[in-house]
């Protein structure tokens, strides 16, 4: 997440806490796009105890950031669903529980990082919920040995791997959505929120005129 992202840490389950309020998970990613997907392998007992589900195409571009309630109210009915940590480039219910990190930006439809992620990658979650700070990596694929893992080899697999073939935006995206998340992206960007840069996206759309006018 070069640009960062959002976790409500006072949901993590205690009991996942070290003494000095230190939250550090390493598992297996679980990929899907959209959260139908997620929940059906829920379901399907698919996702298990340890895993990292990684929920992608759900930022702005991609569903026009949905709200991802019903994999995180699923997993706080299960006896194990503490044991699962979410990440997603979506937004998250004031209700989650549990490791849910949103807002990861870019998202994987603007060519972010997360948009790399394949199942069988080992992820590492850390979050100080002391000092507010915490950090999410890749830290090896799946023919990693354990002890050659690290934030070093992650970003090295990364910058050689290209983005997924199969990321999509939801089918039924509306248009009014589609145009928002064009702009927010060219005028406001993963800091910028609602509040657009007028100035950039009459550039950017002259720019693109001109361009096509060649």
């Amino acid at each position: 997440a070069p640009e960062g992202s959002v976790i409500k840490s006072t949901a993590i389950d205690a009991s996942l806490l070290d003494a000095n309020g230190l939250y550090h998970k390493i598992g297996p990613a679980r990929v899907f796009i959209g959260e139908h997907s997620a929940i059906q392998a829920i379901k399907a007992s698919v996702v298990q105890p340890g895993d990292v589900i990684v929920l992608i195409c759900a930022g702005p571009k991609g569903s026009g950031m949905e709200e991802i309630l019903e994999v995180t109210g699923a997993l706080k009915h299960l006896s194990w669903g503490k044991d699962v940590a979410v990440i997603t480039d979506g937004r998250f219910s004031g209700v989650s529980t549990g490791a849910c990190i949103g807002h990861i930006a870019p998202e994987a439809l603007t060519g972010g990082p997360v948009g790399k992620v394949l199942d069988g990658d080992t992820i590492q979650i850390i979050i100080d919920c002391n000092n507010m700070e915490g950090s999410v990596d890749l830290i090896g694929d799946v023919n990693s040995p354990p002890d050659k893992r690290s934030v070093e080899l992650g970003t090295q697999i990364l910058a050689e791997r290209p983005l997924r073939s199969d990321l999509a935006p939801h089918p039924s995206l509306p248009d009014d959505t589609r145009l928002w998340a064009a702009m927010q992206e060219i005028g406001g960007g993963t800091r910028g929120g609602c509040v657009f840069d007028v100035d950039a996206i009459v550039e950017t759309l002259k720019a693109g005129k001109e361009a096509l006018s060649k």
